[in-house]
């Protein structure tokens, strides 16, 4: 039998575009295909160029080089400047966020993202099916490594 997960209830957030998860903390945003194809348009570069401006090359948790945006020098996301400046064509991780694997897993680690995070557990509340459609887009989108061959 499959445990059902602690959101069959839904969840409540709402963002207040407060931009905590896109500065002061050091963190990933992987990039998928449809991801640069939308930078691509929102920034009028060709796909190298975004790669060598906006783009670095990690090493995930299986080892692999994957595709992540860079980080300014004080932690901000590189596409950050007093707000998202892609925002509508921002990458799907930000799009779901926080409705992510790592995040929905468990009550417990939803309750820890929203001590920096005041959108979660306030505003909207959203059903188990969307949340599980939020998780189920990034899975689809598979993230860009280094030998073009996706994760």
């Amino acid at each position: 039998m499959t445990k059902k997960p602690f959101f069959t209830s839904g969840l409540k957030f709402s963002c207040n575009r407060c931009s905590s998860c896109c500065r002061y903390d050091s963190g990933f945003v992987f990039l998928s295909e449809k991801d640069l194809n939308k930078l691509m348009f929102a920034l009028n570069m060709d796909k190298d160029s975004i790669i060598k401006t906006y783009c670095r090359w990690v090493t995930d948790w299986k080892g692999d080089e994957v595709l992540s945006l860079r980080e300014k020098s004080n932690k901000d996301c590189i596409l950050w400047d007093s707000g998202c400046t892609v925002y509508t064509e921002r990458p799907l991780q930000c799009v779901t966020f926080p409705f992510w694997d790592s995040i929905v897993s468990s009550a417990e680690y939803w309750e820890i993202a929203g001590t920096g995070c005041p959108g979660i557990n306030n505003g909207d509340l959203h059903t188990e099916k969307e949340i599980e459609s939020a998780i189920e887009m990034r899975a689809c989108q598979p993230i860009i490594n280094r030998t073009g061959a996706d994760l």
